[in-house]
């Protein structure tokens, strides 16, 4: 209830704007909710269907605080909704509303070609909206479920505000590794994780490489090699979702050390999300893929003029959890 009632309230304070597109996500019809699957209980699937990573063995698992001693389960929980868009505070997922000056702004979305010696290669950048989307508990699909986040529906990030989103060298400052890997040597590794991904998950090893959409370095809006519109907004999500991590604003909740509570990751574990598209077309049909897939695989259509090249993700995350 909450949530319609800020988005209500929104719509009346902002007006909507000729370059803001955009729809709400209906929670029940444009959700895949086959992408909670699979589920391990104790070790054991209890359904075949999904993709899935390696979960900690045995029946029994222990935590010191609270103390308790349960019993180890795995499933995907959706958590996360992100817009990627040209329109800087353009709100794609809550109906396409403006929640800020967009005239003159600083870091208007672009799609077009390099003028710089590469031959002409398409480049593009986009702004991206980050929401805390914790639905199965906003549904209250599950009630005193202690593995699942409790936590209402907010705006927590627009990198609008955030001056190292616009700038390459400035991000620097939270990833210096970057000076690491570009070079040949290090983006042809990328090309193993493309099949990787394509055929399961990517390796997180790879932690610099994208899968088949790109490098996740810099944490930048910035798309130097752009494609496709799918292809350019997937590599920012994956880019998005490594920044928060880097800033301590993600934490890890897959493997042995998940199964009590959350825990720092500094450097992201790419096989924890999946991702599937809620805008502009809902890919509700085994919609759901590992970061860094072969985007042309289910990408077909999904991208079309004026209302199609804005984008919306909702972020699917592997819980392994100890239960009581």
């Amino acid at each position: 209830m909450k949530f319609w009632l800020i988005s209500l309230f929104l719509l009346f304070q902002f007006p909507l704007n000729a370059n803001c597109v955009g729809r709400f996500v209906n929670p029940i019809s444009d959700i895949c909710w086959s992408c909670i699957f699979p589920i391990t209980i104790g070790g054991v699937k209890v359904s075949s269907s999904g993709e899935d990573t390696p979960n900690p063995e045995g029946l029994v698992c222990y935590c010191k605080a609270p103390p308790r001693i349960g019993i180890p389960i795995s499933f995907w929980e959706p958590v996360r909704l992100i817009d990627i868009t040209r329109t800087p505070y353009c709100m794609v997922n809550m109906g396409g509303i403006v929640m800020g000056p967009h005239k003159g702004v600083i870091g208007r979305g672009s799609v077009g070609h390099s003028h710089s010696s590469s031959g002409g290669m398409k480049q593009s950048f986009y702004q991206i909206h980050w929401y805390i989307y914790p639905l199965i508990y906003w549904l209250e699909l599950l009630t005193d479920f202690i593995c699942m986040e409790k936590s209402e529906f907010d705006v927590a990030y627009l990198t609008e505000l955030d001056p190292l989103w616009n700038d390459d060298e400035l991000s620097f400052i939270i990833n210096p590794e970057a000076a690491l890997f570009g070079n040949p040597i290090a983006q042809a590794a990328c090309a193993a994780d493309c099949v990787l991904a394509s055929t399961g998950f990517s390796n997180d090893l790879l932690f610099w490489c994208g899968g088949c959409q790109g490098s996740l370095y810099p944490f930048t809006g910035t798309v130097p090699a752009h494609s496709s519109g799918v292809q350019a907004s997937l590599l920012l999500v994956e880019r998005f979702i490594a920044k928060l991590h880097r800033e301590g604003l993600l934490r890890g909740y897959v493997g042995a050390k998940g199964l009590c509570d959350k825990y720092p990751m500094p450097v992201i574990r790419k096989t924890q999300y999946k991702t599937q598209m809620v805008y502009p077309i809902p890919s509700t049909i085994r919609g759901c893929h590992p970061l860094g897939r072969f985007d042309l695989l289910w990408s077909s259509g999904k991208q079309f003029p004026y209302k199609g090249e804005d984008y919306g993700y909702v972020i699917w995350r592997k819980r392994n959890c100890c239960l009581l």
